[in-house]
């Protein structure tokens, strides 16, 4: 017998089955909890955001599109709540980037190839954890909404659809940012990194 649907738990979830959301909680909250911590780098954060956002799933399910899908909807509840958080932090957003990045072409630019895919070496390793924080400094220093296209785009690969899906906006705008996310990258780090650093590509 096939597994239900998100949508299907959902539906179930809202007639007063019991077990349906703690399916959807279960089958969920680990890639949740990894997406939401990319935003927030702290693990206590990241747990009240993904909280937070199975409680506003129950609270909203009425509302939900059953025409959509519902996995685009919770991950832009979760980016919201995310958004929110970050905005009262009275420090500077943090972004880790030391996780292996997914690929993804856009005309030729790779932002795979600015760390290792794999550690080979306790060296390695070192330089990777480096080049990890130094391209985090970068990152901060982008606008909110081009780094949050990373993110999506190249640590969770998501869809390009499914990214307008969560970020409201159309699909040509979405590979349009990806572009200028990339390129801005690229300009950022040639400055911070002088002579001393590879150039990213």
């Amino acid at each position: 017998m096939n597994a239900p649907t998100d949508e299907q738990l959902l539906a179930s979830h809202l007639v007063g089955d019991p077990h349906a959301f703690r399916t959807l909680v279960e089958r969920y909250s680990t890639e949740l909890f990894q997406f939401v911590f990319r935003f927030t780098n702290r693990k206590s954060a990241a747990e009240d955001v993904v909280q937070d956002t199975f409680i506003q799933v129950h609270l909203a399910g009425q509302s939900f599109d059953t025409n959509r899908r519902f996995k685009p909807w919770l991950f832009t509840i979760a980016a919201n709540k995310a958004r929110d958080h970050l905005r009262s932090r009275t420090r500077k957003r943090e972004v880790p980037l030391d996780a292996q990045l997914g690929g993804d072409d856009d005309d030729g630019q790779r932002f795979l190839d600015l760390l290792a895919d794999e550690v080979t070496s306790p060296t390695a390793q070192l330089e990777d954890a480096e080049q990890a924080k130094f391209v985090q400094g970068v990152v901060e220093e982008m606008p909110a909404h081009l780094s949050e296209i990373l993110i999506l785009a190249y640590f969770h690969r998501f869809p390009y659809r499914d990214i307008a899906e969560m970020l409201d906006i159309p699909l040509g705008t979405v590979k349009s940012r990806l572009h200028a996310a990339v390129a801005q990258f690229g300009t950022l780090y040639r400055q911070r990194a002088g002579p001393s650093q590879d150039d990213p590509g």
